[in-house]
């Protein structure tokens, strides 16, 4: 996995040496007044793209331009000009900025730069400060740029990988910048670890591999480190997850990482959903977009991305990350539909369906956190199919028991660019959980699927605050879109981050 690098230079646009200079507008007629001098330096062509109208500066709108004036002391340095809309001058944001360096870089990758410059017109910024516009754009050029090839033998079309982008902005906030670029480059490295990860094959992300790369993060960031194997989570008393792992001859795996950076404070701790392939078990998905289910451990992904992050930031937080992981298979040994398993907390749980298997690896990992006394708990997991019918692809599904974290996680969420909306865990749910035969059924049938599901989990949460966080809408797309190529999309890590440090006065 490549590492992706910024850079900021001080430097007239015009005068920016570049295979490929981005500039960000806003929707409007006429030329900002901070691009004059680039647009002589170019021969005009940014005057000719706007006053034609086929540049209007609207949402991920781009303008591919090529300067006309000679080559000399008076002519544009940067090779080719790319125009990114922003839209709205009013709807400029972090989170449109980002997205715009993410297009930008999109563009970039499909032009064969393996740099490019990206720069904001002075006119666009929208009270966007130096220091979040150092740290979006990181963070967005880096999410455009990647793209997964390690896997083809022979490439059709052989694209050298985006490695780097240059910030260009004014002396005066030059520092601003640096700090926000620190920012970014961890946040960066964080979320392209997550998608690597989420984009393995689930032949080659089984729950050990995922321990193993929870090993290398511990090894390069000193992290403590605790993994549970069959026999360790039998002695543990996590029926729940073992009923799920029972099916696949892939060794489940507990993973428990701690950072450390304040003292003996109460730790957060952040549980993210490692099933490495979901088949649904007995009670069988359909086969159609079946191969889509590796990106079922999307929640350990952001967990691990968000370790990255925090190795490189070294926050003043305390910071606990769980990942129970397995395989959701069926065989003879299968868990199957009428039977009962103890979690780890003592409750007894009937499954009615063996596909309802996130929340079973989850109930224990809830239970097993309760030893770390942690401030708060915040979950992740691409848990069900009904938030993707309730919310779709745009937001994550939040649910829990504390107003004030579920208030804190969705306004992280908003900084992050990863939005979330609450969904209601009233006492009236509950009752569809209710078993005949045991202490709680593991589904409560179509109806409300996402909010029985974060019922179930809130059965096992004890003496903390917590947040539920369903991304099964939001962890991978099924097609491309301008700002990032098809597949994962490392939700969570951005957000998480945002949280952490906040909560670290960073």
């Amino acid at each position: 996995m490549s590492e992706f690098t910024s850079s900021a230079v001080s430097l007239p646009l015009a005068q920016v040496e570049t295979p490929l200079l981005a500039v960000a507008l806003a929707q409007g007629g006429a030329v900002p007044a901070s691009l004059a001098e680039l647009d002589r330096a170019a021969g005009g062509v940014v005057t000719r793209a706007i006053t034609s109208g086929d540049f209007k500066g609207k949402r991920d709108e781009t303008a591919l331009l090529y300067p006309t004036a000679p080559a000399g002391p008076n002519g544009a340095k940067p090779q080719r000009l790319l125009l990114v809309g922003l839209g709205k001058p009013a709807d400029v944001s972090r989170t449109a900025i980002r997205r715009g360096a993410a297009v930008a870089a999109k563009r970039a990758r499909a032009l064969g730069a393996k740099q490019f410059a990206f720069a904001v017109a002075t006119e666009a910024r929208n009270n966007v400060t130096a220091r979040d516009l150092g740290q979006v754009v990181v963070e967005g050029a880096a999410q455009g740029a990647w793209a997964f090839t390690e896997l083809k033998a022979a490439p059709e079309e052989v694209k050298p990988d985006v490695e780097a982008v240059v910030i260009v902005c004014d002396a005066k906030e030059a520092k601003d910048v640096a700090d926000g670029r620190r920012v970014g480059d961890a946040i960066a490295a964080g979320h392209r670890l997550a998608r690597y990860l989420q984009m393995q094959p689930g032949n080659v992300c089984t729950p050990s591999y995922l321990a193993d790369r929870a090993k290398q993060l511990a090894d390069r960031y000193g992290f403590t480190l605790t993994v549970l194997d069959r026999a360790k989570m039998a002695q543990e008393g996590m029926g729940a997850l073992l009923a799920v792992a029972q099916g696949t001859a892939q060794e489940p795996r507990f993973i428990v990482l701690e950072y450390r950076g304040a003292g003996a404070a109460p730790p957060v701790a952040i549980v993210g959903k490692g099933v490495t392939f979901d088949s649904g078990g007995i009670s069988i998905k359909p086969a159609q977009n079946m191969e889509d289910m590796k990106f079922d451990m999307s929640g350990a992904a952001a967990v691990l991305g968000t370790f990255e992050m925090l190795g490189r930031l070294t926050p003043k937080l305390n910071v606990v990350g769980i990942v129970p992981s397995t395989e959701n298979l069926p065989s003879g040994t299968a868990v199957k539909p009428g039977d009962v398993v103890k979690s780890h907390l003592g409750k007894t749980i009937e499954i009615i369906n063996t596909d309802a298997e996130g929340r079973l690896i989850l109930c224990d990992a809830l239970s097993y956190v309760r030893r770390f006394k942690p401030a708060a708990v915040i979950d992740i997991a691409t848990l069900t199919g009904a938030v993707v019918v309730a919310l779709g692809q745009h937001a994550i599904g939040a649910m829990g028991t504390d107003e004030a974290l579920i208030a804190e996680i969705r306004d992280a969420g908003e900084r992050a660019g990863e939005r979330c909306w609450p969904l209601p865990l009233w006492d009236e749910y509950r009752d569809m959980l209710k078993s005949e035969i045991a202490d709680v059924k593991n589904s409560g049938g179509r109806g409300a699927g996402s909010i029985t599901g974060g019922w179930f989990l809130r059965e096992f949460v004890e003496g903390y605050p917590w947040v539920h966080l369903d991304i099964a809408g939001t962890a991978y797309t099924d097609g491309e879109g301008p700002h990032q190529t098809k597949g994962p999309t490392a939700v969570g890590v951005r957000l998480f981050t945002e949280f952490a440090l906040k909560r670290a006065g960073a």
